[in-house]
């Protein structure tokens, strides 16, 4: 995947199979320097999808690691988030799986207090 030259590739993988990384499927976290943090999805080959989401409409972040995962220390991560065209941004068999939930987490939290955007959590008063 292309990206501009200011832009900086925090962290990368592809999608994996018995924890090899053949798969047309590829994951990015990308900086571009006090702008902005984006998660990129990039599917195909021939022809291609890819999806983006802001890191800071993020908001929920879980890790699933099947028997399989736990062998080839892999995992996948489901990433709730605020986007309309991709709620759920999933990260299927990807290696170092907390690890990245880490870096994730505290990437939202600093883009967050950033921008000053929080979260309204709704709880029922009701009792």
């Amino acid at each position: 995947m292309r990206f501009d030259k200011d832009c900086q590739i925090i962290w990368h993988d592809r999608k994996r199979y018995f924890g090899l990384p053949i798969s047309f499927t590829r994951y990015y976290l990308v900086k571009k320097e006090g702008e902005w943090v984006k998660l990129f999805r990039h599917k195909g080959f021939l022809s291609y999808v890819i999806d983006e989401v802001n890191i800071y409409r993020c908001f929920d972040i879980t890790l699933i690691a099947s028997l399989g995962d736990k062998i080839f220390k892999t995992g996948t991560l489901d990433v709730s988030t605020g986007d309309e065209s991709t709620p759920n941004f999933v990260m299927k068999h990807i290696a170092n799986p907390y690890k990245v939930r880490d870096l994730i987490s505290s990437l939202i939290e600093f883009e967050r207090k950033k921008r000053r955007i929080g979260i309204t959590e709704f709880q029922n008063t009701e009792g």
